[in-house]
């Protein structure tokens, strides 16, 4: 009795502070081995059971946020996500559930897997990008709607959404090697490639669920999520960059093209049979200025005019409407430098008509004719000679007579060539043009031809 007294008499020489004291009194019930600085603070002397049972009660963004405070800690909870109790609370799987009024269970379930991805991103932080991607398929390895194929109706489910949403979050920040190496991860992963190399490589329509898919997957995990251009275009310039040209402009329409509303699935007549709104064009008009923009070596101004021509005979050749609503809906700089580029390249015909096509847009939606005036004057100046602009306007004036003469004889029929009434209108148009070509000649500010 005398040895257990004197065990618990030693008295401080001096006087302590109150929290001194209770930390001595606490170090004092659990023994002489206790260290006061273990990363593992006071939770140390709970049962790890209890500390699961502790992080049920708290929100995931609280979790994330106590995944900081050690090594020890965020093992613990890196620990806890792996349990069936930890996965199935976390692992928000209610996909398919959309009937709650203005959708807000789809900004509830998105914030989810936004706050998931930091909790990940914190926990994992030690670990190198390959360790920090296997752990992270490891757990979502259990959530079919993230799979590839792994849902039945992609169209009625949010989870590739959230998978992206999760993927940003994580990734958000890391460097372009690490994003690349998720890239690489993801199409080994889902065997991506090979299953672009079948659509790119197919008649057009011939596998509209798998060209379905590898729309969802790329926009909703790959694209759609972030806030940063340059983030948007570093994963389109992944996606497009492996494949050559004739390919690169499958793929975007595959990605960015018209859709059918019932079904979602890509309609590949459309811009070739009738002309379209700018609704259906506005996707691609998008991509198209993401990498005309994003200022990298992979885009050059060429690469994109070039992207831009594959793109107007996919599946065949697009109406040349279609074709002049695209490149007015990318904005001034795209649409002169692919003007410019036809009368460097003397396809002056080619550019003559699509010119008209400008100016039929234009009058359709009710923009400002200026606009394709202004347009074709600053295409004037490419021209190095007055002899050159001067057949550049003459051939604008012709293309108008022409278009115009195009779409009489297809609502009126074949005519009989002694048709007066016919004849009369046809020369009624190319006296117009040819006045047109006169007032052209004089406001271009170019001296009229000898």
């Amino acid at each position: 009795a005398s040895r257990i007294n004197t065990s618990f008499t030693l008295i401080p020489n001096q006087k302590h502070k109150r929290s001194n004291r209770r930390t001595s009194c606490y170090s004092k019930t659990l023994g002489s081995g206790f260290q006061p600085i273990s990363t593992f603070g006071n939770f140390k002397v709970l049962p790890l059971e209890i500390f699961q049972i502790i992080l049920k009660y708290l929100s995931v963004k609280d979790i994330s946020m106590l995944s900081m405070v050690s090594k020890t800690v965020s093992r613990h909870i890196v620990n806890y996500i792996s349990t069936s109790s930890g996965s199935k609370r976390l692992l928000l799987q209610d996909f398919h559930n959309l009937e709650l009024p203005g959708r807000r269970q789809d900004s509830a379930i998105l914030e989810h897997y936004r706050s998931l991805g930091l909790l990940f991103k914190r926990c994992t932080l030690l670990l190198s990008t390959k360790e920090r991607l296997k752990y992270t398929h490891k757990i979502l390895t259990e959530v079919s709607c993230f799979k590839f194929s792994g849902c039945a109706a992609p169209m009625q489910c949010l989870g590739f959404t959230c998978y992206g949403m999760f993927l940003q979050t994580l990734t958000a920040g890391w460097d372009e090697l690490e994003c690349h190496r998720v890239y690489n991860f993801l199409c080994e992963l889902t065997n991506l490639c090979r299953k672009m190399q079948i659509v790119v490589c197919s008649k057009p329509g011939s596998a509209r669920k798998l060209e379905l898919r590898i729309r969802l997957f790329c926009r909703n995990v790959l694209l759609d999520h972030w806030t940063h251009r340059s983030d948007s275009a570093f994963w389109l310039t992944q996606i497009l960059k492996p494949w050559p040209m004739v390919n690169q402009a499958r793929l975007l329409y595959i990605i960015f093209g018209p859709i059918s509303p019932q079904d979602g699935q890509v309609v590949w007549q459309k811009m070739i049979e009738e002309p379209t709104d700018e609704f259906s064009l506005k996707g691609l008009a998008d991509a198209i200025k993401l990498l005309y923009d994003s200022g990298t070596k992979e885009w050059t101004a060429d690469d994109v005019i070039n992207l831009v021509d594959e793109l107007s005979v996919v599946p065949h050749e697009w109406l040349l409407e279609n074709n002049a609503r695209l490149l007015m809906l990318t904005g001034n700089n795209i649409c002169l430098t692919f003007m410019a580029s036809k009368a460097v390249n003397g396809r002056v015909i080619e550019l003559a008509r699509f010119i008209v096509f400008l100016a039929l847009v234009c009058e359709k939606e009710l923009y400002c004719m200026d606009w394709t005036v202004k347009m074709m004057q600053r295409v004037c100046k490419v021209f190095s000679t007055p002899v050159e602009r001067n057949n550049f306007l003459q051939n604008v004036a012709n293309a108008f007579a022409c278009v115009t003469m195009e779409m009489l004889q297809s609502i009126m029929g074949d005519r009989d060539q002694d048709d007066r009434s016919f004849l009369n209108l046809f020369h009624l148009v190319h006296a117009q043009a040819n006045f047109h070509k006169e007032v052209l000649y004089l406001t271009m500010n170019t001296p009229l031809s000898t």
